[in-house]
């Protein structure tokens, strides 16, 4: 609350990852409702989703939630990606308390701490959200790994996994997690088609890709396909197939719309004056490529692309150059922007 107050003066925004995206999903957005009005700053929602087929309910709930916030005058916005998996670690399985003090491992490795771990996976009785149980073993996709005698493991799931090892799925994440002595990247299946072409419709809603950018020519192992597809997908699939959205509304929604969030001067607008950031693509066959099992593969429909009126792409490939520059936000008291 004290660091949403001092950032109000500034033209500062609560950008909030929720404490709940699934059980607890209402009560969170509830939440970041009254820490941005008592605070005074803008709210935005990163990556809107229903977590859990039990929850997928209340996605429409919480449109209306915040479409009624609004309505009251509220500043509240969203923004998402327009698949129905996330990703994070295999350790989003287990109890926060299990990772405390940097003693995962040590609570993995030691019989009566594993008893209680899996105890409370099987009886659950506080608020933390267990992935797996969300998504459901069949639901659970492996990919990061870096021990050599468990690549075999990499794109496959952690039920077939389980199946193969004798074990069941609990055991499994243990071993494997302890085996790695890491997180171990893991994407999460766990929305409804429906959800996400009923959010990309919000007018308050935004496109993000919530990953990393990486270069395909030297990318190794798997990864979540919106690093590459989140906006060739939602231009492809979900105006030109689905309509969705509107191709204006869309684009909008991917450029001056977070420019305009964020308080990015001159970005986002094909305007005099403004940084000629600026994507040439053909609507018609513009379309993603990426896949869960396919992940390092490049959108195609997209012809040339500006940064800082630099052409980064032209006829489609790469031309090497780097025109990028630092973006400042609206607290920035350094140099000249």
């Amino acid at each position: 609350m004290e660091i949403n107050r001092a950032a109000a003066p500034y033209g500062g925004v609560y950008i909030t990852h929720l404490r709940s995206e699934a059980d607890y999903f209402l009560e969170a957005i509830d939440e970041a409702i009254d820490i941005g009005t008592t605070a005074g700053v803008p709210i935005e929602i990163y990556h809107l989703k229903a977590g859990g087929r039990r929850n997928w309910g209340k996605a429409s709930q919480a449109v209306a939630k915040i479409d009624s916030a609004r309505a009251a005058g509220v500043d509240i916005q969203a923004n998402m990606y327009p698949y129905t998996a996330g990703g994070t670690g295999l350790t989003a399985c287990f109890p926060p308390w299990a990772s405390a003090d940097g003693k995962l491992f040590d609570n993995l490795a030691d019989p009566d701490a594993r008893m209680r771990i899996r105890a409370e996976i099987e009886n659950q009785t506080t608020e933390w959200e267990n992935l797996c149980t969300l998504s459901t073993p069949e639901g659970v996709l492996l990919l990061g790994f870096n021990s050599p005698d468990n690549q075999r493991y990499s794109g496959r799931y952690l039920s077939d996994i389980s199946e193969e090892l004798g074990k069941d799925w609990i055991d499994t994440a243990f071993d494997l997690v302890l085996d790695e002595r890491q997180r171990l990247g893991t994407i999460y299946f766990m929305m409804s088609e429906e959800n996400v072409a009923m959010q990309i419709a919000q007018p308050w809603m935004k496109f993000g890709t919530d990953a990393g950018g990486m270069d395909p020519e030297t990318a190794r192992g798997l990864t979540h396909p919106r690093a590459y597809g989140t906006f060739t997908r939602i231009l492809g699939k979900y105006v030109r197939e689905e309509g969705a959205t509107t191709l204006e509304e869309a684009v909008r929604k991917m450029s001056s719309a977070v420019a305009t969030r964020l308080d990015i001067k001159n970005r986002g607008l094909l305007k005099e004056g403004f940084f000629a950031d600026i994507v040439i693509f053909d609507p018609s066959t513009v379309s993603d490529h990426a896949t869960y099992e396919e992940p390092h593969q490049v959108s195609t429909g997209v012809h040339y692309v500006l940064v800082n009126g630099v052409p980064v792409v032209s006829q489609g490939e790469h031309t090497d150059r780097m025109p990028g520059r630092p973006v400042y936000g609206p607290g920035w008291t350094g140099w000249a922007r």
